[in-house]
């Protein structure tokens, strides 16, 4: 074997490893071009450096030196054409179409804020109209105007949250009701949602901050009886037909008389209190410039969580606050566990 002869060789594998190299149509095909002409055992550029030993000592070199060259020159080729096929995959479709399709993420509204809409659009068909007001309040809104005297135990530091010059966190949307009869004349029928802030321990059916809803109802002629027939009514329709109300004696600093609301369900042998009401002390209508011998009214008061917690059959207070997927992906939807009538 002569030099002359290796070098001609050389030059028709280097010519043979690029054309098959740029024609190489994936990954596969491309390893076979590598172990054809690179491969350790029988790779044609390996045949031929074995042939060195053939030629004498002066040609060595110089053969040596152009099977390096074109060594590198195929794997060169090799590289780039890999780097190709590398990018016409990322640039290829975004989206990978033999994967099974994937439903996107959907919200939805939280499920207290359903039993608060559900709640106020049961006292809408009843008349009333839904308000709002600040959370942060004064103790005149939030206890004095309410005939709570601020040595009551509720308007202890211990339960309410104050902040600074005689400002608080509201300890419940009662003022709201203020505000309201502050601003309008009677006839007054409005329900009040809102956040309330109390210092409460974080437990299975507590919470330092919680959603509260009010109800208020004042005009001439206003009695008892409109107040039990107006509850009734409400817990009928969101409790379902044939729930019996039961009203227990209680007490309130701004209603008298006062009264604990209890449903028990079809179905059903407990009783489960809902709300506080009664009709409202004739001093709170007098402090917002009511004359209470002309108007009488009734209020309410209660937690849409404890609802929602019967309604959707959750057994932790907590877990309305806490971002579990596996919760709320149960609840993701309008309906969920035991949806309709609790």
């Amino acid at each position: 074997m002569t030099e002359t002869s290796l070098l001609g060789q050389l030059k028709i594998i280097e010519d043979a490893a690029r054309t098959a190299t740029g024609a190489a149509a994936d990954s596969a095909a491309l390893e076979a071009v590598r172990v054809e002409y690179l491969g350790r055992q029988d790779g044609k550029l390996s045949l031929v450096l074995r042939r060195l030993g053939s030629l004498s000592p002066e040609e060595r070199p110089a053969v040596g030196a152009e099977a390096n060259r074109v060594k590198g020159v195929i794997q060169d080729a090799l590289e780039r054409r890999a780097g190709e096929m590398a990018g016409a995959v990322q640039t290829g479709p975004a989206v990978d179409l033999t994967l099974p399709g994937r439903r996107p993420w959907v919200g939805a509204r939280h499920p207290v804020t359903r039993v608060v809409d559900e709640i106020c659009e049961i006292f809408r068909g009843l008349g009333f109209t839904r308000v709002r007001g600040p959370e942060a309040e004064t103790e005149w809104y939030n206890f004095l105007a309410l005939n709570t005297p601020l040595d009551h135990p509720a308007a202890d530091e211990q339960d309410t949250l104050y902040l600074q010059e005689g400002m608080l966190l509201r300890s419940h949307t009662s003022p709201v009701q203020i505000r309201t009869m502050e601003t309008h004349e009677p006839p007054i029928r409005v329900v009040a949602p809102g956040w309330v802030y109390r210092r409460d321990t974080y437990d299975p059916t507590h919470t330092p901050t919680f959603l509260q809803l009010e109800g208020l109802a004042v005009d001439e002629g206003i009695t008892f009886v409109d107040f039990k027939a107006t509850l009734a009514e409400f817990a009928r329709r969101f409790f379902g037909p044939g729930t019996e109300v039961r009203f227990r004696p209680s007490f309130f600093p701004f209603t008298e008389p006062s009264a604990e609301v209890d449903v028990r369900r079809v179905g059903t042998t407990d009783w489960l209190e809902i709300m506080g009401a009664g009709m409202v002390d004739p001093a709170v209508l007098a402090n917002v410039g009511y004359d209470p011998e002309r108007y009488t009214g009734w209020a309410f008061g209660m937690g849409p969580a404890r609802l929602a917690m019967l309604r959707y059959q959750v057994p932790d207070l907590r877990m309305f606050f806490e971002s579990d997927m596996r919760f709320l992906s149960q609840l993701g939807s309008e309906g969920g566990p035991g949806d309709g009538a609790a």
